[in-house]
């Protein structure tokens, strides 16, 4: 899977929407906040690959 591109676009309690770069249109991603890096916040730009998501 991946490599993909994504940027937070919300947090919502122990959830976070996430929206792909590449693409336009596609409904946001809402995935657990554990399984993102402890100081993301809204605005953060992620790359995900090999089911682990990292700063850009």
């Amino acid at each position: 899977m991946g490599p993909y591109e994504y940027l937070l676009i919300r947090i919502d309690g122990d959830y976070a929407d996430l929206q792909r770069v590449d693409q336009d249109g596609m409904e946001p991603l809402r995935i657990a906040r554990a399984l993102l890096p402890p100081e993301v916040e809204e605005g953060t730009r992620l790359h995900y690959e090999n089911f682990c998501y990292t700063i850009v």
